[in-house]
């Protein structure tokens, strides 16, 4: 892999907003797992980026004590992450932990108990460009899906807009003003006496934000509580400068609404506000 092609890397970092380093360290991951397929490969091995742009694989020895005693170690992270993954998704994951799939901390090994070899092998450039393609594709989707997720959240709670794009078993998907991220409004979440049609254009309530297989999920509401109060802050100067302050909503979606207010100034009255 030529100099060109990492720097070609670090600047679609650069355009995309991902972290500096992401895509290159994704890069030796997956060019690591590459190399531990091909025959005669060493069992413990790295993947560094030299300085002429090249990746070079060295295999790593340490001690058989030490060796032993990482194993242990990493066979009991992986086993806290599976029962973790267990306790999300509530389903039994009978993955088998074999030694050779286990991340060792090498970190810990003091540096003169191991030895370093270069083991590249001959074709390791072409496997490198190939790999790069796969690995850029992939991480550059991951980013922006952490992107959308990271927006929105920062958005939860609050009111977006968005044009009505279609609906599936009565819930409506909804093209949030960003043009790029198709938020969910439940049927549950909608009132009753309104009636969208397609290309019409909606305010909502960011209800939740999720992260699921297919990427982030964000669930709109026109139902909750929380809509009337944002919409409310909105058009009170007096709740905006922290004078006059909402207490409760009770609300009927589409049929009516209560709201307690106090006021935080005697002279202010809370409700004619």
């Amino acid at each position: 892999m030529s100099q060109e092609i990492v720097e070609a890397v670090r600047e679609i970092e650069r355009e995309k907003g991902i972290e500096s380093g992401t895509l290159v360290s994704a890069l030796e991951d997956a060019l690591l797992a590459a190399y531990k397929k091909t025959p005669g490969a060493s069992r413990h091995a790295t993947v560094e980026l030299d300085d002429r742009g090249d990746f070079r694989v060295y295999s790593i020895d340490i001690p058989p004590d030490i060796e032993e005693r990482l194993l242990d170690e990493a066979r009991e992270r992986a086993l806290d992450e599976l029962e973790r993954i267990e306790e999300e998704t509530g389903e039994k994951n009978h993955t088998l932990l074999a030694d050779e799939d286990l991340d060792l901390d090498l970190s810990r090994v003091p540096e003169h108990l191991v030895t370093r070899e270069d083991v590249t092998p001959d074709n390791f450039g072409r496997i490198a460009a190939q790999t790069a393609k796969q690995v850029i594709v992939q991480r550059i989707r991951e980013a922006e899906r952490d992107t959308v997720y990271n927006t929105y959240s920062a958005k939860l709670h609050d009111i977006v807009l968005g044009t009505v794009q279609r609906y599936e078993q009565r819930n409506m998907y909804v093209l949030l003003d960003d043009r790029k991220t198709e938020a969910l409004l439940p049927f549950s979440e909608q009132v009753s006496r309104e009636n969208y049609r397609i290309n019409d254009r909606i305010r909502a309530y960011v209800l939740d934000v999720r992260k699921t297989n297919k990427g982030p999920l964000v669930v709109l509401s026109r139902a909750a509580e929380g809509l009337v109060q944002r919409l409310i802050e909105f058009q009170v100067p007096e709740i905006q400068d922290d004078i006059v302050e909402i207490m409760a909503i009770a609300r009927e979606p589409g049929a009516r609404t209560k709201v307690a207010v106090t006021s935080k100034r005697p002279e202010i009255d809370a409700v004619g506000a």
